[in-house]
């Protein structure tokens, strides 16, 4: 079966009014909130704003996740490498892209020594792809990082604003059995692109789903309220065969109520995606 998920930081207060950001002072807290809300995973957040802290970086907070995993049940088995949000791997001078690079090849690294199977790698907002030259530099980059990849047998799933014609082209360019297409829901709908025509694109291609709604041009509100069309994704999911898993990245609920607001979510994602 299909394992249901949560973005880190959603199972604790948000931090400095943060939307999403590695939870510096409380990321331990959320092994045991995920299983008193039924959450069989987190998608582990790796970006510039905790970097300093998070234990991804050292053997002895690997030991600690590992250790709160044995004692929970809880996984991590995803990286969200939101660091490329803020050092993005396009319009980057050639010593940032090295710098940058070498960055994504540690991450790789580490993620190996804890046991992911995959990293997700952002090109929206403010790493979205905006030229023709940008889209030629990122297929370049990416050639770069496969070898990473394979060494550490590690699948790199891209997130990107892309329409579904140029997600389909990038991902044409670079058939390559660890690179895959992240669908986040949320993000389409803003966007105003249908499952239907995403998923005849490139959805064979599809490894890992986001979960989130949100309104068309507009932010993230709770699901079922916004211009997702879940039933649509939930019909292009089975018509690929997706077996991966869903990870929750929904709209923040009241401050306090998190593993509750979690627990209804997950059961819309079982209803909704998986015993439907």
């Amino acid at each position: 079966m299909a394992l249901i998920g949560i973005m880190q930081g959603r199972l604790v207060p948000p931090t400095e009014d943060r939307i999403q950001c590695f939870p510096r002072r409380n990321w331990a807290d959320e092994f045991e909130l995920g299983a008193k809300a039924g959450i069989d995973c987190i998608e582990w957040i790796y970006d510039f704003y905790g970097a300093d802290v998070n234990p991804v970086a050292t053997d002895n907070g690997i030991a600690q996740m590992k250790a709160l995993t044995k004692k929970t049940g809880v996984q991590v088995l995803s990286i969200c490498a939101d660091y490329f949000m803020e050092r993005p791997l396009v319009r980057a001078t050639a010593g940032e892209l090295a710098e940058r690079l070498a960055m994504i090849e540690w991450l790789l690294g580490r993620g190996h020594l804890l046991g992911v199977n995959r990293m997700v790698v952002p090109f929206v907002d403010a790493s979205r792809i905006d030229s023709e030259a940008e889209f030629d530099g990122v297929c370049e980059t990416l050639r770069r990082i496969l070898p990473v990849a394979e060494k550490y047998e590690i699948e790199i799933h891209l997130e990107t604003s892309l329409t579904p014609g140029r997600f389909a082209e990038l991902l044409a360019r670079l058939p390559h059995r660890l690179l895959k297409a992240n669908y986040d829901s949320g993000n389409s709908s803003s966007l105003g692109y249908k499952p239907r025509e995403e998923f005849a694109a490139y959805g064979k291609r599809v490894g890992s789903v986001h979960i989130k709604d949100r309104l068309l041009g507009g932010g993230t509100v709770a699901p079922g309220t916004g211009d997702a069309d879940f039933p649509a994704l939930a019909e292009s999911l089975k018509m690929v065969g997706y077996s991966g898993d869903f990870i929750l990245q929904v709209a923040r609920g009241a401050s306090g109520d998190e593993v509750n607001w979690i627990r209804r979510n997950r059961e819309f994602v079982l209803t909704t995606f998986i015993t439907k």
